[in-house]
This record gives C-alpha cells, structure tokens and sequence, in this order.
C-alpha cells in the first residue's frame, strides 16, 4: 500500500509538472505545446512545439531547434513538419527521422499569413526581411515568458529556402536583443538550408546546371540566361519589383525550356499549373499509400486535434504574403550573414542538396565567395571533407571559425526528407544531437 502511494504521488507530481509547462498530447505522438502569440496588434504567430521523446530525465537537456519554412508563405507545422522533419508524415506513418526523437522541435508559421498566422487585415502583413525579423523577436519575447525553462537551453535556427533569408536577420535581431537584456536566449546557431540568401546568386547557377546534366541544350541555356541578364540588371539597379517580375518570369522560361523540371529535384518533373507561389507544389502526395493531401490534413484532423478557431484557415492568406514581400523578394541577406560571422559568436552553416535546382549548390558558393569576415583565409584554406556514412559518401562538409557548408548527396531542395542521414549527421556537428 505505501508503495502504490508512493507511485501514485509521483505520478501526480510528473503530472503537474507537465501541465505547468504547458506540455499536452497533441496530434500524433509526444508530449506538445501550441497556440497562437499576438506579437503586434493584428497580427497573431502561430507555433507548435514538439517536446523530445528522447530518454532523458528532463526535455531540457536537450536543445531546442526552431524551424522556418520557406516560400515566402510556405508553412513550418504544415510543410516542414508532415513532409520533411517531424514525427508524423503526412499520411499518419510515425517518420524513422524525425528531428524530435534527439531535440526540442519549435515550427514557427512565419512570416504573418503563413500556415496558422494570421493578420486582422492584410494591410498588416510585413513587406520587408527586416519586418519579419522583428515580428519574430517579438514571438521569441513571449515564447521565452511562457516557457522560461528554455532560456537557458541551447538554440538552434534551422531554415529552408526563404527562411535562409529570414534567419540570419532574425537571428542577428535576437542577439542584439539579448545583449540589451530585452530577454535571455542561449542562441549558438543558425542553419541556412538550400537557401534563398542570395536570390541572383542562385539564379545564376539554373542555366548552367541544367545545361550540364543534359535538361536543356544550348538553345534553351540561352534562353535562361538571357531572361537571369535581364534579372541581374534589375538587380544592380535595385529595382527590385522590376526584378521579382524578371524572376518569374525566368523560372516561366526554364520550366517551358526543360519540359517541366521540378525546381526542388532535377530528377523530377512537374505537371503543368505546380508552381505555387515561389515554391514547387508539392503538398499533394502522390504514391500508392497516399491518402491524404497536406491542405486535407492541416484543414481537417490537425485543426481539430489543436482547437484552431474557426475563422482561422491554414494557408488561407499564403498568397497575400507572398505578394506583399514581391518588393523585397530579391534583396540579398548576404550582408546580415556578413555581420553575424564578424560581430557575434553565432555559429553559420549553410546546407545545399546538390539535386536542387531553385537554390543550387552552385549559387550558394558563390555568394559565400562574396563573404568577407575575420576567419574567411582560415575556412577557404581548410580542407572539403567526405561525410561518409556506412561506407556511403553522402556529402561533403569544410568549416572554417565559425562558418561551415554542407554539400549533401542524392538530396534536392526538401534535405531533411530527402537525405535524412545526411541531415542526421549535420544535426550532430551543429548541435551535439541527432
């Protein structure tokens, strides 16, 4: 009899330690947290945290990873949550990989009007980089003040396409803001995967890659490079709507000219009408144990699993934020990159899946090129390594003071998905886990 109430009073402590931190059962398996901050009048960020299912005795001895989808508008708890990293797929298949069985996994729908978020009124939306860090400040405020347990926890931004233009400025706005005492954060590093840091550097690489690999022929290499000439030019003359127009148009040409080449995997292809949005529409799963779509499911199921008020659609204003950035969708981040390498301790790595095309591994060298910082000789002077798992090549890392790249085999834009040893290995340099 003791001995049951000895195990019933710990029980009822675990218990209320659970509900203190706000931990629920969610959708699929694992202790969560989600809910909406108001991070300025009008405008509502949503997040959900997924708490490690690793052995430990205390979730916090583990770090905290955030992750920030692309687009811009794509959405972190739909898109990178079902489809690359999270501990369900999209069809209810607990993922072998997922980040959460080493980390605390925190998807932000950012910017505004991404998945979840939302805005009263779309002249709210945020039309710059700078905008949407400061909106993501204002989320990590509140986040630290509802979950304090993690203030001290080591934090690491992981993002992919637009979020590796997102995430430097974000991360170099929560660094100041820490060292002002606005709020404790133990930021160590950020992540930039198949990023979208440098939009023309990335351009650049789409004629030449596909001419390369036999997609196009000459003519059709023209034809790119001649539309990206046009693009670049727009670009040193900082027109930059003139050149989000010029982009499009690009990536118009390059489709027609490669019969549908799927920009995140140039083994793939596309069917007509898959461009969504400045990403590749690949929320329909297709396969024979497909069931579900992604829209179905965050609409349906996950909606009602997490109480999501009625008047919020997931995804309903992803277009409205994606127009509203057109301004803004061309300007570099290389410069906040820049800044971060020489003015704080935050450790870069930039991640590229050698089949993406949107983002090639060819762009993102080229702009790292273009970095000057105080440990640049020692990086370019350091050795490109194989990373070799179970007697398979699956990439190539060189790292240099407090910047690293990743070259990642049989991986196109989606790397978690796609190579999730690769990415497995990758996690562990960067944070000790995976």
């Amino acid at each position: 009899m003791c001995s049951d109430m000895k195990r019933n009073c710990i029980l009822l402590i675990v218990f209320l330690w659970i509900a203190s931190v706000g931990a629920k059962p969610g959708y699929g398996p694992g202790e969560q947290d989600w809910g909406f901050v108001d991070v300025r009048p009008g405008g509502h960020m949503f997040y959900w945290l997924y708490y490690t299912t690793a052995d430990v005795t205390n979730y916090t001895e583990r770090p905290l990873a955030i992750w920030l989808q692309g687009g811009p508008g794509a959405s972190a708890t739909g898109r990178g949550n079902f489809e690359e990293l999270g501990p369900l797929d999209v069809n209810g298949k607990e993922r072998d990989w997922t980040w959460v069985k080493d980390m605390n996994v925190l998807f932000i729908d950012s910017p505004l009007g991404s998945g979840y978020s939302y805005v009263d009124n779309i002249t709210l939306l945020p039309s710059t980089n700078n905008e949407i860090a400061q909106d993501l400040l204002a989320f990590m405020k509140q986040f630290y003040e509802l979950h304090s347990e993690f203030e001290d926890v080591p934090l690491h931004i992981f993002s992919q396409s637009y979020g590796g233009k997102m995430a430097p400025e974000f991360a170099l706005e929560l660094y100041m803001a820490v060292e002002r005492g606005d709020l404790r954060s133990n930021l160590k590093s950020v992540a930039l995967g198949s990023p979208w840091t440098s939009p023309i550097d990335s351009m650049s690489a789409w004629g030449p890659l596909l001419l390369n690999v036999g997609i196009v022929d000459k003519d059709g290499y023209e034809q790119i490079m001649e539309s990206y000439n046009r693009t670049l030019e727009y670009v040193e003359n900082e027109e930059w709507h003139k050149a989000y127009k010029q982009w499009m148009n690009t990536s118009y040409i390059a489709l027609n000219v490669s019969e549908n080449v799927n920009f995140y995997n140039i083994l793939k292809y596309l069917k007509e009408g898959d461009l969504d949005s400045g990403e590749v529409d690949n929320e329909t799963v297709t396969g024979d144990n497909a069931k579900q779509t992604l829209h179905s499911l965050m609409l349906g199921p996950v909606s009602k699993a997490l109480a999501i008020p009625p008047h919020v659609i997931w995804a309903s204003q992803k277009s409205d934020i994606f127009d509203n950035l057109s301004k803004d969708f061309m300007r570099p981040a290389v410069d906040i990159v820049n800044e971060i390498l020489n003015n704080t301790d935050i450790e870069v790595a930039v991640i590229s899946g050698q089949l993406d095309l949107i983002c090639a591994t060819a762009g993102a060298v080229k702009w790292i090129e273009k970095l000057q910082w105080n440990d640049r000789e020692e990086y370019f002077d350091a050795p490109r390594t194989a990373i070799l798992i179970e007697d398979n090549v699956e990439g190539y890392e060189k790292s240099g003071g407090n910047f690293s790249m990743f070259w990642v085999n049989r991986a196109g834009h989606m790397i978690p998905a796609d190579n999730p040893k690769a990415m497995s290995y990758i996690l562990k340099k960067l944070t000790n886990y995976g």
